[in-house]
């Protein structure tokens, strides 16, 4: 009998689950941002924390590269994770 769960998934599967559900996260963000009324909830959901790493500078006289990677981690990326972890445990 095949094991039950998300452990018969190859981690590609987890990781596309993961980015789908931060890109649902960040729409749902940027909603609540344009169109939810100033107050305590909108600053509750939408505040989050940005970690970020670069920008590497890396100049090769014809051609200047400059990497740097940033997220933007709120409590509605996080229910975006949630829904789409959902999803595809409902689906799978």
């Amino acid at each position: 009998m095949p094991p039950r769960g998300s452990s018969k998934h190859r981690p590609l599967f987890h990781g596309l689950v993961l980015a789908s559900g931060f890109v649902v996260g960040g729409l749902l963000q940027q909603v609540a941002r344009q169109f939810f009324p100033p107050g305590a909830a909108k600053q509750f959901l939408t505040a989050g924390v940005s970690p970020s790493l670069g920008p590497l500078d890396i100049d090769l006289l014809l051609v200047r590269f400059r990497f740097g990677v940033a997220l933007d981690v709120s409590l509605l990326s996080l229910v975006g994770v949630l829904v789409a972890y959902l999803i595809a445990r409902s689906l799978f």
